[in-house]
Formats: structure tokens, sequence, C-alpha cells
């Protein structure tokens, strides 16, 4: 549960709340591949700006004092409108744990959401990332616009976020749904109301040019990026507005940028049934989980018979608080990323029907990175939800919802109607964003290498092969596995080609599966 807690969120779960992963615990890879300098030859200088009226931030130089264990922290100033660089300016934190060996560059990276920290990505050091990496690059975080330590975006205060959170997402009373609603709107309403402009211009889009002004300050005239999750559709979009400057790529859980916001609910939710039906196989089939069930179906039916219970009477837990349907269902999506999570759903589950709901509201909190007080460790969820709702402002009116039920419950039977309520989220948000999402290229680039797994809940496997032919010069590797993400994962064969591209410059074979 330590290591839950400690974790980052990751990637985007497109509910009624703003959702994500864990980022996992990872081993140690492999060998090191062995240095390949990054610097290319020819092109534009490091802090030539696309345009001369962003020159001010283009000519920029970090300043950095140490912080944390030896790491070292900086600001960057960027335009908060880039129709109007003369205007307003934020900053943006970044951090850099310096290579330990012979540095060849640095290594931008970001771990997804939309609304994690990629300062705290960063700092995680062996956790998250291989020897070679750590030796070979300065590993460079920063907190996106409107996340983190990066002039954070609000949306609501702690109480009505608790409210929102904890509220059934599968309504089904009038009375149920108008609640819902009005939580909904609230969150919508309360972005502009707390954030004011800043709430307009946390797109995707801005921080892919923030990306650039970052690389500049580096003093890189390439980018070298390692994305996760939804910091893939970052890598991408960043690699459409600057494919000159695309250095080594490597997105890893890839999103398909093509889907719109119903596609994107309706594969995900699959996504998230085919994990659960791992789960509810292998916990059948170890004997360790009797009490929850002893074939696939009955832990199936265990899952939805419980959520159903606590939608009308919520649990007791060990700190005075309720476990509702929210919570529960948050809980348990929170495991389904990694298979070491799962004996804790099974204790979870276990626990909660006899009763205590003590356990997966733990699991919730660390989902939410919420604090046992009510409080909240950031404000990921909510950057999630403004940054998500600014790239696509779709929302289905409420009436049409059911008629949604078939599709997504043959999706998931355990989440398909959660995922459909999911498609109001949007409703009454009324930032719109000065630039849409491009269309998925990247013509001119260096290869991006796209890695894929093909039990990803969250990123389902044929994201990864979309994203890798839009990409002009996409480069597949697939891992044959269970959870969220591939690299660092425990797979050599995934490792030794993500870090022979990144450290040594060795393309890995297109279509390598692992």
């Amino acid at each position: 549960m330590r290591r839950i807690v400690a974790a980052v969120a990751l990637l985007a779960v497109v509910v009624l709340v703003a959702g994500g992963t864990l980022v996992l615990t990872r081993a140690s890879s492999g060998e090191d591949p062995g240095p390949t300098p990054v610097t290319p030859t020819g092109g534009p200088p490091a802090a030539r700006p696309p345009s001369p009226d962003l020159t001010r931030f283009y000519s920029q130089h970090l300043t950095w004092s140490g912080c944390r264990d030896g790491d070292r922290c900086a600001r960057l100033r960027v335009p908060l409108d880039y129709l109007h660089p003369a205007g307003r300016t934020i900053e943006l934190s970044v951090l850099e744990v310096p290579a330990t060996g012979s540095r060849i560059g640095s290594l931008v990276v970001n771990p997804g959401g939309p609304g994690a920290a990629g300062t705290s990505f960063a700092a995680g050091g062996s956790t998250y990332f291989g020897g070679p990496l750590l030796a070979h690059f300065d590993i460079v975080g920063f907190d996106p616009r409107g996340t983190g330590a990066s002039s954070p975006v609000d949306c609501l205060g702690d109480r009505a976020f608790n409210a929102y959170l904890s509220y059934d997402p599968d309504p089904s009373t009038p009375s149920e749904i108008a609640t819902f609603r009005r939580l909904q709107l609230s969150m919508a309403r309360g972005c502009s109301r707390r954030s004011g402009a800043l709430a307009a211009h946390v797109s995707t889009v801005e921080s892919a040019r923030d990306m650039d002004i970052l690389r500049a300050a580096l003093g890189d005239r390439r980018l070298n990026y390692l994305g996760a999750s939804y910091g893939t559709k970052l890598g991408a979009t960043y690699a459409q507005l600057f494919a000159h400057r695309v250095g080594r790529f490597v997105l890893d859980g890839a999103v398909d940028p093509r889907l719109g916001a119903r596609a994107t609910a309706l594969q995900q939710a699959a996504g998230f049934q085919r994990a659960f039906d791992s789960y509810a196989a292998a916990c059948a089939s170890s004997g360790g989980c009797l009490t929850v069930g002893k074939s696939a179906e009955q832990v199936e039916h265990t899952v939805v018979r419980l959520l159903a219970t606590i939608t009308s009477r919520p649990l007791p837990t060990s700190d005075g608080r309720h476990l509702t349907a929210g919570n529960a269902f948050y809980g348990i999506a929170a495991t389904l990323y990694n298979r070491s999570y799962w004996p804790l759903l099974s204790e979870a589950l276990s626990t909660a029907q006899q009763g205590d709901g003590t356990l997966l509201m733990k699991l919730a909190d660390a989902y939410a990175e919420r604090n046992a007080d009510g409080t909240f460790q950031s404000n990921f969820l909510e950057a999630f939800y403004d940054i998500s709702c600014l790239d696509d402002p779709y929302s289905l009116p409420y009436s049409q919802v059911p008629g949604q039920f078939g599709a997504f419950e043959k999706a998931s039977p355990v989440f398909g109607r959660v995922y459909a309520w999911g498609l109001t989220s949007c409703d009454g948000f009324a930032p719109r964003a000065d630039e849409r999402p491009p269309v998925i290229h990247a013509a001119g680039a260096q290869p991006i290498v796209v890695v894929g797994t093909t039990r990803d809940p969250a990123t389902p496997y044929h994201w990864a092969v979309a994203l890798s032919h839009q990409l002009d010069s996409g480069v597949l590797v697939s891992r044959d596995g269970d959870g969220h993400t591939g690299y660092h994962e425990g797979n050599a064969c995934v490792d030794d080609a993500v870090e022979g591209y990144l450290v040594a410059g060795v393309v890995p074979r297109n279509g390598l599966s692992c």
C-alpha cells in the first residue's frame, strides 16, 4: 500500500471524475548499451524561436539550485497565451536529475495524466528509469502548465471536491441524476471561477509549445523525450508542431489522438474490463481469494453486487469516513494497472464483503492523491479535468446517456455504465482553447518509437498500433503482458529496445514483439 500511496498518477480515465493510473515500481533493466552522443549535425541553433515575438522566452537560461536529494530545480517562464506573448506570463517548475556517468544529453520525461507532475516522475530515479538512462542522461521533468507547482489550476475547494469524487458515478433515479449534474456543473464552472484566464490556457498544444521553450533553455538543438500514457499524446503533439526539433523519442502506453470522446471512453471501458477479467481469472484459479469467488464469473458477480450494496449503504472505515460507490469504483480501478496490485484488490474486496471499507478507501485515496483528512496532495484531478475538456469539450446530453448503456455494458459489464455517464463530464465547461489538437503525422521527424502492451487497461494495445501508423516515422514495439506501459516493467526485450534507441541511437525493428 505504501508503494501505491507514494506513486504519481499517469493516465486519464474518461468517466465522471478525472481519473488516473499509478506509476509502477519497476525493476532495474538490463545491460548498458553504451552511449552515443545525441547532438545532431546541422539544423537551426537551439535558441532560435519559431517567431520573433517569442525571442525573450527562447533566450532564457535556467538558473539551477539544489533541491531534494542531489537534484537541481529551476523555473521556466512561458507566455500564458501564445497568441499574445507580450502579455501575462506564467512559470513552470523544472527538476533535473544529473547523469551519474558519461553524459550525452538531456532526456525530458512526462508521466501522463493529463495533470501529473513531471518533476516527481523525474525525481523517481531508478523506480521509473533503467540504469543506462540514469547514467547517460540528465533526466528532466517539468510540471506542465496548470499542474503541480506550475501555476496550478483550481476548480473546487477540498470539501466540494470530495463530494464530487465520492458521489455515485452511475446514478439511476431522477434525484440521483439531478445531484450528479449539479456536482458536475460545480466542477465545470469552478475552473473558470477559481482560476480565471488560466483555465483556458492549459491545453496540450500549449504545453507542447512550452516543451520547445524548455528544450531551448536546456541548450539542446533537438528534444530527447520519454513520455508515458497521456505523455504520448503530448509528445506526438510536440512532434507534429516541431518535427525538425525531434531527437530520440519514445512514446510508451500510447494514446490514439484521432479518437473522439465516445470512442475513447468505449475502448477504455473495454480495456479495463479486459484487465478485470485477467484479475478475476487469476484470483479464482489461485485459491487465494475464495471469499471473492471460485470462478471468474463469481468474482465479477461479487464485485457488481458489492458496488450495488455500497451505493445504498456506504461502508464504514477505520478513520470514521464512509466508503461510497464513487470511492469504491476508484479503489478497484487503482489496482488494475499492474498485476502486483491484484492481491490488494482481493484483500480489499474480501474485507468490504465483511462490511469494512477501509482498504478500498485507502486505494481510492491513493488514486486521487487524497490525504486521510480530506485534503489533497496535488491538483492532479482538477488539472486532468480542465486539460481534457480544453482538448475536447464534447459532452453528451444527460437524457441521451441511457441510450449508450447497451454498447458500454457490452464493452464492460463492470465499468460500462460509469463510462457512459462520463460522456457528460464537460457539460457546462465554458473555456475554449485557442488551438485545437493537430492531426498527427510529424513529417520529417526522426524515428519515434511507440510501445504498446497487449493487455493494457488504460491505453489499449491497438492505440499504440494506431499511433505508430499515424506517425510518418513511427516504430512499433509490442509487449505481451498485463498492466499499463511497457518500459521498465521486467521485460528485457522492451527495455533493451528503448534504452538501445535512447542511449545508443539503435532504432528497433518496426513490429518488434516482446
